[in-house]
This record gives C-alpha cells, sequence and structure tokens, in this order.
C-alpha cells in the first residue's frame, strides 16, 4: 500500500494530461488513456482516497482522546448529561451563550460560584470535555492541587516550565477555589498563576463562596481585591446558588417510600 501512495501521490501532483486527474474522485472522470506499468488505475485509486481519508478520521479521533486524557478531568461529565432545567437560574441563562465556546476565541473567563452540589464542577467538566473536542487545549485542575504543583516546580527549579506550560493552554479549569485556606505564600503563587492567564485566555474559577467572603480564605485583603479584580476582567460572573441535586434526589428518595 506504501508503494501506491507514493505512486498515487506522484499522479496527483501531475498535469491533467499525465492522467492524474482520472484519480481524483471529486472531479470528472477523464475518457481512458493508455497508461505506463507505473501508471495507477482508477479503481487503485479509489482505494488509496478512501484509505487516506479514513486513516486521517481515525487520527483525528485519537488526537481527541489525548487532549481528553492530557486534560486530566477527575471524571466525564458531559454537558448532554447536564439536567439543565435544575441548574441556578443564571446557569440555565448563561450555559447556551458559553456551550459555544465563543468565550475561548475571546479570552474571557467564567467564575461559578456558589454551594455544593449545584452543577458548577459538572458544568466545567462538560465544557472543558467540548473545547477538547474541537481541537482546544485544556488543563483541569483543583485550586489545592494547583498549588502543590507549584510548591514542587519551585524546589525542583523548574517553575518556569510550569508557567510557560500552564500560560499556553487554550482554557485552563480551576475548582475548589475556598475549600482551604491558604497561607500568604499560598495566596501570592495563585496570584501569580493565574494572572499568567489574564485577558488573553481563558479560565474557569468554581469556587463555594462569593467574592465578598474570598478574604476568609485568602487572608490578605489587598491580594484579594487585586485577584477578584483580574479575575472578573472580561468575565462571566455566574451565580449558581440553590438546592444541592443530591439534596434533591435524596427528597426523591424519601418521598417515593
Amino acid at each position: 500500500m506504501t508503494r501506491y501512495i507514493r505512486e498515487y501521490e506522484a499522479q496527483v501532483s501531475s498535469a491533467p494530461e499525465e492522467g492524474a486527474d482520472m484519480c481524483l474522485a471529486s472531479r470528472p472522470k477523464y475518457p481512458p488513456r493508455k497508461a505506463g506499468r507505473s501508471k495507477l488505475t482508477e479503481a487503485v485509486c479509489a482505494e488509496i482516497e478512501y484509505w487516506l481519508s479514513e486513516n486521517a478520521k481515525r487520527r483525528r479521533e485519537r488526537s481527541k482522546i489525548t487532549r481528553i486524557h492530557r486534560a486530566d478531568f477527575p471524571q466525564m461529565k458531559y454537558l448532554e448529561e447536564l439536567k439543565r432545567e435544575e441548574l441556578p437560574l443564571e446557569g440555565q441563562m448563561i450555559l447556551p451563550e458559553v456551550e459555544t465556546l465563543d468565550f475561548i476565541k475571546e479570552g474571557r473567563s467564567i467564575v461559578m460560584y456558589g454551594n455544593p452540589g449545584t452543577g458548577k464542577a459538572h458544568t466545567a467538566i462538560g465544557l472543558g470535555i467540548k473545547a477538547c473536542l474541537e481541537g482546544y487545549s485544556v488543563f483541569f485542575t483543583s485550586v489545592p492541587h494547583l498549588l502543590t504543583m507549584i510548591r514542587e516546580a519551585k524546589t525542583e527549579k523548574t517553575l518556569r516550565n510550569l508557567e510557560i506550560k500552564f500560560e499556553r493552554y487554550d482554557l485552563v479549569i480551576c475548582d475548589e477555589l475556598g475549600y482551604v485556606d491558604f497561607v500568604k505564600e499560598s495566596a501570592e503563587m495563585l496570584f501569580n498563576h493565574l494572572s499568567l492567564r489574564t485577558g488573553k485566555k481563558s479560565t474557569i474559577i468554581t469556587t463555594n463562596l462569593p467574592f465578598t467572603r474570598w478574604e476568609e480564605v485568602l487572608k490578605d485583603k489587598v491580594l484579594c481585591s487585586a485577584l477578584v479584580d483580574r479575575l472578573c476582567h472580561k468575565s462571566y460572573l455566574v451565580n449558581m446558588t440553590g438546592t444541592s441535586y443530591r439534596i434533591k434526589e435524596t427528597r426523591k428518595i424519601i418521598n417515593n417510600k
């Protein structure tokens, strides 16, 4: 097959009078012409075109799988699986706009805040998976894990490499901001890292705290104000406060008994 493909590529790059056009399925077929032994038949050309097309499809599918694997999602949650009618109102309203992924093209960010169990992580992961499928590079991390990565990179003197990699992703998802209190050094590391993407690349932040309470975990009023200011720039701010899915499911089980 490899030898035939080389001959095929040589034919399609030659002039029509050489008889190459008869190999292109998308063009009108020319009357049969006498060809030397090195010329491929139309049937062979069609078979090669099909093989190349299928091979290209397989490569594209492998690329999608690779992007999803490298994104390091904690679980596979798709937008199609969301019970949209049970999302908090602002989540229902903003989803049709952000699922177009135009926010990635525009370098805009999304901050979803509200109590646990209202669909923040599911929405974020669903957008991330869709972005992978559409060719974007994505990275998922919890905020505590990101801080661990930064500390390890500082110790190993590879921090600049981590920053460059972090800055280049088309979309970064930082989950669980606010679940763990920060010391001043951690707050500074988070601020510096997120600042690399501000106004240039998209970041999705999920947090259980409204902005007015971020100072409780960041422990630095000035740094907290600066971080909020940067994250709010060109961002979608989505209030996801509502009744937890898990509580709803528990109530349904109790009511059905």
